[in-house]
């Protein structure tokens, strides 16, 4: 017979890992606790709207489809995908817009405009940043995190020096104009740290925003994740929802039973892709990893206060994609990773995915989605939140010189509350353990319990990290070490 593996979690981690181990011949479950697949890739449905609750950028699409071709397959099988021009928009002021152009050409006499003889720094900095995505994408975050070795060869010993200087550092030797600075800087923080803290060797996300483009699946991100699932379902994997998870028995050091409400599952391994703090705490503390102290002392990705707001009428002036950097930057950080609290004038993201797919709204009306990054673990509340878009859409209408309020159909919000609710993350995480320097690779939590031996965990409280690409190469990692260590 088949060995029996139990998932805890639908989310990109775990539908990736179903699918490569339902193809080696396990018999594998996932239980979910919510009532769709997907994690934080749901979708909210209002009114004729739809809203991407989670992810909204699709960066990386190499990874994507090199997933799909796994099993035979292609991304144009299951989704259709819409190379976005403008990939996005950046504000620094009233009427103050960097627009940034799919065809790299233009990005560069955009640069060029600002800076005379940038947009030749960009190609020089794009080297060196493709140079190390052909490294760390292609190789280095396929490896496990078993051992430092995985990732100690001719090419990363050569670029030690990418590993101690921070990407700001990097970043000021190419350009100088601060519009440009953050530009060059804004791809990092989909890795959960400042970019003064982020060694320099990610600059390969600056590879994945201007070559390879921003990319959008018709109908919003839950489509890729609703995709994993008719792949995993097609390779026999069974998908519970509705069913939380509420204990791991232990006897003789592994996992024997898998307690959900009154029912029970015996799992020969049991994969967690569930956030990994939450999953510890349903194990007998003698089998827990981690301690609390070990988990308060990282440095995590922010939280977030997001809002879902349907407008009855079509928004100017802005891309599908626009940031808001019309504030101080530095303000903003320190006040979630130095001294958590809420931002007096938060940076934000604006997304109204309308713009470019007429299947997410009705016609002649925009889906806005807006994002406020924050320390997790602070304290919400409806004020809070109500104070927060009342700034959002004064900063709007400000930058942009057009009447917003009047034409709000209705907002609905989600918080650090809610993250913690809905997805038992830690302190109300939304993108998991941030990549620092002493927060990769190795330094991560492992796949692989020490303590169990039939336990491993996937997704982006471990290796490689945050975001949905490595979400589904987490579940790749993962799957083979399962296979190493226990046969199908």
């Amino acid at each position: 017979m088949s060995k029996k593996v139990v998932l805890l979690g639908a989310g990109f981690s775990s539908l990736s890992a179903s699918c490569y181990l339902a193809k080696a011949g396990y018999d594998v479950t996932i239980l979910e606790k919510n009532d769709a697949v997907g994690g934080r890739a749901r979708q909210l449905k209002r009114d004729g709207f739809t809203f991407d609750m989670g992810p909204s950028f699709y960066w990386m699409p190499d990874v994507f489809e090199r997933f799909f071709s796994d099993f035979g397959a292609n991304v144009s099988d299951y989704y259709h995908l819409i190379r976005l021009s403008p990939s996005y928009s950046v504000c620094f002021g009233e009427q103050d817009f960097l627009t940034m152009d799919a065809d790299f050409s233009d990005v560069k006499q955009t640069f060029d405009k600002i800076e005379p003889g940038s947009g030749r720094q960009l190609e020089k900095f794009l080297s060196k940043a493709e140079s190390n995505y052909n490294i760390a994408v292609k190789d280095l975050v396929y490896q496990p995190g078993e051992s430092v070795f995985e990732v100690v060869n001719l090419e990363t010993i050569k670029r030690l020096g990418a590993f101690t200087k921070s990407i700001s550092k990097q970043v000021s030797q190419y350009v100088k104009n601060d519009k440009l600075r953050k530009i060059l800087e804004f791809p990092v923080l989909f890795l959960g740290a400042k970019p003064s803290s982020t060694p320099s060797f990610y600059n390969f996300m600056n590879y994945a925003d201007f070559k390879l483009g921003t990319w959008h699946p018709q109908g919003g991100m839950f489509v890729v994740a609703d995709a994993m699932r008719r792949l995993a379902e097609s390779l026999g994997v069974k998908i519970r929802v509705n069913t939380p998870v509420n204990e791991l028995v232990i006897e003789n050091n592994q996992v024997k039973k898998v307690m959900a409400g009154d029912e029970e599952f015996t799992p020969d391994i049991v994969l967690s892709g569930a956030d990994y703090h939450h999953t510890e705490q349903l194990l007998p503390k003698a089998s827990r990893q981690y301690s609390e102290k070990y988990w308060d002392d990282k440095t995590f990705a922010p939280s977030a206060l997001l809002f879902y707001v349907g407008f009855d009428k079509k928004i100017e002036y802005l891309a599908h994609h626009s940031l808001f950097f019309d504030v101080d930057f530095n303000k903003h950080a320190s006040a979630i990773y130095d001294e958590p609290s809420y931002p007096d004038k938060p940076l934000f993201y604006a997304s109204f995915p309308s713009m470019s797919d007429e299947t997410v709204a009705p016609q002649g009306q925009e889906a806005g989605i807006f994002l406020i990054p924050l320390a997790p673990g602070l304290h919400d509340s409806p004020a809070i939140r109500e104070r927060y878009f009342d700034i959002i859409l004064n900063r709007i209408e400000e930058t942009t010189k057009q009447n917003l309020r009047t034409h709000v159909l209705f907002k609905e919000s989600f918080s650090v509350s809610d993250f913690v609710a809905t997805y038992n993350s830690y302190k109300g995480n939304a993108y998991g353990l941030a990549n620092t320097l002493l927060q990769t690779h190795v330094l991560r939590p492992k796949l692989r319990s020490r303590k169990v031996k039939n336990l491993f965990f996937t997704g982006q409280l471990t290796v490689p990290g945050p975001g949905v690409p490595p979400s589904l190469i987490s579940g790749k990692i993962v799957s083979d070490l399962i296979i190493k260590h226990h046969a199908p």
